[in-house]
């Protein structure tokens, strides 16, 4: 069994128990102050695929900036993402319609819609309520309202308890979405090349750079083999110094050593050179990789 195959399970044991981009869907007018949400009137439960979860989607996407009701929702890559609110239920009637990033809505899977995180983003939502959690993968832009951080797949919201809006907690998981991230971006097909040793750095809590010449570092991808980490950091050299970082389970391949205005021209490359959707960290913390 490989590696990935068991961060499956792993995933798996956290578990405790939308639709077009832009403004509003112009069918259902899904999001909007005249619509509402779905309101459960089934328990039955539904099983948790993981495979799903992790699955490759058919584009990573942010987005730009939009507004609504006058106020601005900038999307951006935030892995330290840790918020409350209120959170609905997507209608089922929308089961089949296409997402932001172009998968296609299921009902009867752990989904979710947000109006900033990354599509697709792995996040825990607790229900705050009743304590319980269950991790969905966020697909779609969504809703479109203000009063609403995020709103749930009625699987998933029965998961939790849901049967209308409820107060959550929604944090995104780090390695898992840096993973769907990757298996989105095709990041692990690259081809094996002759190269020199990469050096790897261990640990097992949050990175302490090596001795720097800048407070940043970008993150360019991560892996669960770590072959295929060296051999993208080796092709990452002509960027700058990349190094492949161990945590945990996976290696995490990081250009260091970079200043602001050198980081910012390397996200810069990265995104128009290479098609990646690199994260940015100060001090081997994560930050917004636009804020420079």
């Amino acid at each position: 069994m490989t590696k990935k195959v068991v961060s499956l399970a792993v995933l798996s044991a956290l578990l405790t128990g939308c639709m077009n981009n832009g403004a509003t869907n112009s069918t259902t007018n899904y999001g909007s102050d005249g619509f509402g949400e779905e309101v459960l009137v089934s328990a039955d439960d539904q099983a948790l695929n993981n495979t799903y979860l992790l699955s490759a989607a058919p584009k990573y996407y942010i987005g730009s900036a939009y507004k609504v009701e006058d106020v601005q929702y900038i999307p951006v890559e935030d892995l330290t993402y840790n918020q409350t609110g209120i959170a609905g239920i997507v209608p089922a009637e929308l089961n089949g319609t296409k997402t932001s990033n172009g998968e296609i809505f299921d009902i009867n899977q752990m989904a979710a819609t947000s109006k900033t995180l990354p599509l697709p983003t792995i996040a825990r939502v607790t229900n705050l309520d009743n304590g319980q959690s269950v991790v969905v993968r966020v697909n779609n832009r969504g809703p479109f309202v203000n009063t609403r951080i995020m709103d749930l797949s009625p699987a998933a919201a029965r998961k939790i308890g849901m049967t209308g809006q409820s107060k959550v907690q929604v944090q995104v998981l780090p390695d898992q979405s840096i993973a769907v991230k990757n298996a989105t971006l095709g990041a692990t097909t690259i081809q094996t090349v002759e190269t020199t040793p990469t050096q790897v750095i261990e640990t097992t809590t949050v990175v302490s750079q090596p001795a720097t010449t800048g407070d940043y570092s970008v993150q360019v991808a991560a892996f669960y083999a770590e072959d295929s980490a060296n051999t993208l950091a080796q092709r990452m050299q002509t960027y700058g110094n990349a190094v492949v970082i161990k945590e945990g389970d996976m290696y995490k391949v990081r250009i260091v050593d970079l200043d602001a205005a050198k980081a910012r021209n390397v996200i810069d490359a990265l995104r128009n050179n290479e098609g990646m959707a690199p994260g940015l960290l100060k001090n081997g913390r994560w930050i917004n990789a636009d804020s420079i």
